[in-house]
């Protein structure tokens, strides 16, 4: 069966609590803070796998997780970091953020990306001793992370893109000429998936591509082509296959002209894509008036077409030969350009904080006063003391005093007041 589109849900490993820890030791009247920070989370990796040809595997599994950052522990010991996840995907597989259709990442042969970080450990309490806070009692906690839908898109990476009705003779042609195996029939839509050769040319090899068969609407959605459009879009070259001697009684005129439309109602820049014309079985008869009506045509806007027999072999070798001298003059595709996403996901969220006036009293509230009380234990002392030093530190004072907050004056801060003495 052959997957090309997924919808998966990956997430980062949480960072594991800083430990609260006094040392206990026989003799030692008065050991120090000794809790260790928490390991960091694990991070989600993507990596091209050549053993994966198709995302099959994402239809029966949908979730990847990365490991936990492990707990600080007693005698400064950090907590292990948490495993990396790494998903492994075919190349030419494109991550997009299922939510805002964004591009996380193009992941091509040999690449390993990372797409989500996991959270940082936190910090147990022999961070925060000094020579005035000489036994702490509070650690921070480790970040926690969110997990993210992501779409994925098999794009299939290839020189060459062969093109072309059902029956024209695609397949015969990649397997005569790279050794490729599709299942090749005389019937419409013998080939259900993209099938990839390659054909070694000189000291360089390429690799080709039989695209299933297109037909009239395929870029509307009708029949097997609109499914499978995309693996040509990273394509070099086309090679457009028809059926010279129009042995199916069909229009091979209206056929490349039929097809060339549904490329460019697919998309203008593959429409504008270089291509070479292959005028196939030429082994069953002499070619029509229609096929030299397309030749003369073709002659004026330079495109090279050649007169083949996929099946007897004739003309292949002119035919490759053209390919590859086009493909030497080409430059090599590009990937997708991520959309900033990658960073986006890397980074800690900006954290963010409102201050408003309700029955006489300043209530600041928002997910940055989550976090700071998050990190408090109200019930020690030096934990409060690290409590106001943040409330200097993110500005929250300077803002209160701005909004007008005076010495005495009530400050509720998530449903917990204060007086604020300043």
């Amino acid at each position: 069966m052959f997957i090309d589109q997924a919808r998966i849900y990956i997430k980062p490993g949480d960072g594991g609590d800083g430990c609260v820890s006094l040392h206990r030791e026989k003799y030692v009247t008065q050991g120090g803070p000794d809790g260790g920070d928490g390991g960091h989370g694990g991070d989600v990796y993507f990596a091209a796998d050549e053993r994966v040809r198709t995302l099959l595997d994402f239809k029966y599994t949908k979730k990847y997780l990365a490991g936990n950052g492990e707990n600080g522990s007693k005698k400064n010991m950090r907590g292990k970091n948490g495993e990396d996840m790494v998903v492994h995907v075919p190349a030419g597989t494109v991550v997009k953020d299922a939510e805002t259709g964004k591009v996380v990442a193009d992941i091509r042969a040999g690449d390993m990306k990372k797409v989500l970080s996991g959270g940082s450990g936190g910090k147990g309490n022999a961070r925060f001793s000094s020579s005035t806070r000489q036994t702490p009692r509070f650690s921070t906690p480790g970040r926690r992370t969110k997990g993210r839908f992501v779409q994925l898109e098999l794009k299939t990476i290839a020189d060459v893109g062969l093109i072309g009705f059902p029956n024209v003779g695609k397949s015969t042609l990649l397997s005569v000429v790279t050794g490729a195996t599709p299942k090749i029939g005389n019937y419409h839509f013998t080939t259900l998936s993209p099938n990839l050769g390659v054909y070694a040319y000189g000291d360089t090899s390429f690799v080709m591509a039989d695209i299933p068969g297109l037909i009239q609407g395929a870029s509307e959605g009708v029949g097997l082509g609109h499914d499978f459009l995309r693996h040509i879009e990273r394509t070099r070259l086309l090679v457009h296959i028809l059926d010279g001697a129009e042995s199916e009684g069909r229009n091979v005129y209206q056929d490349y002209h039929d097809i060339r439309n549904e490329l460019k109602n697919y998309s203008e820049a593959l429409s504008k894509r270089p291509e070479i014309v292959a005028l196939n079985k030429a082994d069953i008869g002499a070619e029509s008036e229609n096929a030299e009506k397309l030749k003369k045509e073709l002659k004026k806007k330079g495109v090279p077409v050649f007169s083949i027999s996929a099946l007897n072999k004739a003309g292949l070798k002119d035919l490759m030969h053209a390919i590859g001298e086009k493909l030497a003059e080409l430059p090599e595709s590009e990937p997708i350009l991520p959309d900033g996403v990658i960073e986006e996901w890397a980074m800690e969220e900006e954290k963010s904080y409102d201050i408003t006036r309700q029955d006489g009293a300043f209530v600041v509230a928002g997910d940055l006063i989550d976090e700071i009380l998050f990190k408090i234990n109200p019930d020690d002392f030096a934990s409060m003391q690290h409590f106001q030093k943040l409330l200097v530190d993110f500005g929250i004072i300077k803002a209160l005093r701005k909004a007008g907050c005076k010495s005495g004056d009530t400050v509720v801060l998530n449903d917990v007041e204060f007086d604020f003495v300043d």
